[in-house]
């Protein structure tokens, strides 16, 4: 059965069109078949010249039915275009970051030759990634059904006015605040805008949904990580007039009039994602953002797992009270408090118990 890998590419760009050539020709001399987009491929020999490189055109040769990976050459946002693509067709997505940071990406430009080299032996695991499913109404009626893979921005769409917004999880209203935006986002998307907006860094192995403020003017506007099978949603208040538009992964937008409504899911339908690298995503984290890690010793080697550490239990004291132990001191006597019948002051009608009511 012939093998065929989608090469995906910005041509708008000389390093990401050498790359390109470079793994159509890796690929070819490897028995299996590149395909490219028509106008792709039209960029990349106009530029570059004819490489004598059996090539495939996507739509005319093949469908991506027929396509066993797609391999994206460039950053996050030619990724994210590739998402769009193939998401429908569950084909896994190798990313070879030619960008500023890449963290969609499996590999870097320097290590294209080995990224091909996996794919040629199939050295390669498909890791399923969380989309969101996003839908925007107006008065009650649906006027928008799109997806993220990333995340879903609402952002104000007059720069000299706040937007108000009232946030939900669950069918329940949290707060509301004036703000620059909100950013609902899957853990693939806590490294994007809403690591921006001040969210948390989520792994990708945890199943949750984020919901992250921008420039929030109140108290409690604090990012939230909730579950998976929750729905979030933000309405745009009308009692400032201002209106506000959505992005989905910075490429999808839609405008939202005040009074619309955003509700966010987890969509059933996710993107695949391809890695030839087995490393923990903590590695990926520290080198993507060239974090500080001198200093660094590891965990100590054990020779046998330790027992757990008795330690010592401190008693919190109590202080004492008139109750516990005996009187120390001399009792002092009990006075009789007994008012005889007859000498009783009481001038209301009704008697004490045992007094004679005549």
């Amino acid at each position: 059965m012939t093998r065929r890998v989608l090469i995906l590419a910005h041509t708008g760009r000389e390093e990401s069109m050498l790359a390109a050539l470079e793994a159509c020709v890796e690929l070819h001399a490897n028995n299996i078949v590149p395909v490219m987009y028509a106008e792709e491929l039209a960029d990349m020999t106009g530029y570059l010249g004819v490489s004598g490189v059996k090539m495939e055109i996507l739509g005319r040769d093949v469908t991506l039915a027929d396509i066993e990976l797609v391999m994206v050459l460039g950053g996050d946002g030619t990724i994210l275009r590739a998402a769009e693509l193939v998401r429908e067709y569950d084909v896994p997505l190798l990313g070879v970051n030619l960008g500023h940071v890449g963290f969609l990406a499996e590999s870097e430009r320097e290590e294209l030759i080995q990224t091909v080299a996996a794919v040629v032996q199939r050295k390669y695991s498909v890791e399923e990634r969380m989309c969101l499913d996003v839908v925007v109404k107006v008065a009650g009626k649906v006027v928008a059904h799109t997806w993220a893979l990333n995340e879903v921005a609402l952002e104000k769409g007059n720069r000299e006015r706040m937007i108000e917004v009232v946030t939900e999880v669950d069918g329940r209203p949290l707060t509301s605040f004036g703000c620059d935006g909100v950013v609902m986002a899957t853990p693939t998307g806590s490294t994007a805008y809403a690591f921006s907006a001040g969210g948390p860094v989520v792994w990708p192995g945890v199943e949750a949904l984020l919901m992250v403020p921008i420039s929030a003017h109140a108290l409690f506007a604090k990012p939230l990580v909730v579950s998976p099978s929750s729905t979030l949603a933000v309405e745009v208040l009308s009692r400032n007039g201002a209106y506000g538009v959505i992005w989905c992964d910075g490429r999808r937008t839609v405008d939202l009039l005040p009074g619309s409504r955003i509700e966010v899911t987890r969509s059933s339908k996710p993107v695949n994602l391809a890695r030839t690298q087995q490393s923990p995503f903590s590695e990926r984290l520290v080198r993507k953002f060239e974090l500080p890690v001198q200093g660094w010793r590891g965990p100590a080697e054990e020779v046998s797992q330790t027992p757990t550490t008795q330690l010592p239990i401190i008693k919190t004291t109590r202080p004492k009270t008139s109750l516990e132990g005996p009187p120390t001191g001399p009792v002092p006597p009990v006075p009789d408090l007994t008012v005889p019948p007859h000498e009783s002051t009481y001038s209301g009608t009704t008697g004490f118990y045992g007094e004679d009511r005549t």
